[in-house]
């Protein structure tokens, strides 16, 4: 049962922030199903892949 529920948090990280799948496992082992935690931190990982743009 808390293989399932783990896959739907994979899941579900993956589409709302776009982190890989090990990503996603990675922090579900680190942070546990708190989904606050995981979408923050999702996104910092998301957010230091991302190239900066450049300006105008």
């Amino acid at each position: 049962m808390a293989q399932e529920s783990d896959r739907s948090l994979v899941q579900r990280l993956l589409e709302e922030t776009g982190i890989t799948e090990e990503q996603a496992l990675e922090l579900i082992s680190l942070l546990g199903a708190n989904w606050s935690s995981l979408l923050r931190e999702a996104k910092a990982i998301k957010d230091k892949l991302q190239p900066p743009e450049p300006p105008p």
